[in-house]
């Protein structure tokens, strides 16, 4: 089953110094099926996080179609999470109460909400400190509650945007390493931007390597290797070398292409 695709999808925003509309992606074609995870990578402002707001319904495309279960993206999609950089946990909340939140928007009762964060929080490695306020825990830990807040609502589609790119290299291992068992075991389907081309490696079945602004799809790489649920694992394989070596070519050509054009 496809869970997500985008059809010829093109979104331009307005300039407001030139009054013209400027593209930010063109003619994007990909889908994804259900339980995989995907990576896109490409250059800065190549619009990777534009896709993600299509995804959900904050963007509506410019041109083309976004589908969400079959069903064409025309508002914000319930059964779309997303997941930042930054974990946006509510300050005056505690952490059960933030992991809860989505929850009690969609009007669950309080018994069944502290039940369902109590459980995610003990999956994502938070038992103890369901009472603590965000200020009282690391950034990991923080990331590991916007996880577990993400997972609450039991979303179709989770939608990462370079989630661990704000922590250092240890923490960002280990929360790799609960993401990647979490999507296998929830049989979740994901779609991943990142700047690291070894994470997206670790993490995918499938990688999309985008082109400079406007950004389209220039190439696909399935990522044919074990130990998707295994990270720390995968990043051991002798493949992973040449595929990291590859991506780089890529984005290399991508860039050079764009110059050729301008001059």
């Amino acid at each position: 089953m496809i869970e997500i695709e985008f059809r010829k999808v093109g979104k331009s925003f307005m300039d407001r110094q030139t009054m013209t509309a400027r593209a930010a992606v063109s003619d994007v074609n990909f889908s994804i099926r259900s339980g995989e995870v995907v990576s896109i990578i490409g250059p800065s402002g190549c619009g990777k996080s534009t896709l993600l707001n299509m995804g959900s319904g904050l963007y509506l495309p410019t041109q083309g179609e976004v589908l969400v279960g079959g069903q064409k993206v025309t508002k914000p999609v319930s059964k779309v999470a997303f997941m930042l950089q930054k974990d946006l946990l509510m300050p005056w909340r505690n952490i059960r109460q933030n992991v809860a939140l989505g929850l009690e928007i969609d009007g669950v009762n309080a018994e069944e909400r502290k039940r369902i964060a109590d459980d995610l929080l003990v999956k994502c490695h938070l038992k103890g400190f369901e009472e603590h306020y965000p200020y009282q825990l690391s950034g990991g830990m923080r990331q590991r509650a916007a996880l577990a807040r993400t997972l609450a609502v039991d979303p179709q589609v989770l939608l990462l945007d370079e989630p661990f790119s704000a922590l250092d290299a240890q923490t960002k291992m280990v929360l790799q390493q609960d993401l990647a068992k979490t999507l296998y075991e929830h049989k979740k389907t994901a779609l991943f931007i990142t700047h690291d081309l070894v994470e997206a490696i670790a993490l995918s079945d499938r990688l999309l390597v985008m082109s400079e602004r406007p950004g389209t799809i220039i190439e696909e790489i399935i990522v044919d290797l074990p130990h998707r649920n295994n990270p720390l694992e995968r990043r051991k394989l002798p493949e992973i070398g040449p595929l990291q070596g590859r991506l780089m070519e890529l984005l290399k050509v991508g860039k050079e292409s764009v110059e050729l054009e301008m001059h």
